[in-house]
């Protein structure tokens, strides 16, 4: 049986990335009040108005439910705005407030210079490399199963 190197390990690498993101985000968001969760479905919403809870919570990688508990907070703070009833079928579509608008500017700087720190030291050619990689392993991580 072979082991995993873990010294050149992919996959334990990019965990190991993740979790450094993670934590550096964490600590730039919390004096802001906000959990990255928070900020991600702030930042969706930004990009793409009007997305219903489902689509939320696909793009910020938590449940329905977890989404759902998140809006209402999000909802009851005036950072996020929905309809009373669904202008079609059953999807709410969510906005930001202006107040959202305000709170997420403040947290995308903060939320950069963590990006901007990760990637000191990298060319702009290493960062659009980074990028391409990165979306070619996510790619061949959702191939249909039968090939893996």
């Amino acid at each position: 049986m072979s082991q995993v190197e873990l010294d050149t390990s992919v996959g334990y690498l990019l965990k190991m990335a993740s979790s450094s993101l993670h934590g550096a985000m964490e600590a730039v968001l919390r004096p802001l009040g906000m959990t990255i969760t928070h900020y991600s479905c702030l930042e969706l919403l930004s990009q793409r108005p009007g997305l219903s809870n489902s689509e939320l919570a696909r793009g910020t990688f938590v449940t329905r439910q977890s989404m759902n508990v998140l809006l209402q907070a999000l909802e009851r703070d005036g950072l996020v705005a929905r309809p009373e009833r669904a202008p079609s079928g059953r999807v709410l579509p969510t906005t930001l407030t202006p107040k959202g608008r305000r709170q997420l500017a403040t947290a995308s700087g903060a939320v950069r210079a963590v990006e901007d720190a990760m990637l000191t030291g990298m060319s702009a050619a290493d960062q659009e490399q980074l990028r391409r990689l990165l979306r070619s392993c996510v790619a061949a991580l959702k191939a249909p199963a039968d090939t893996l």
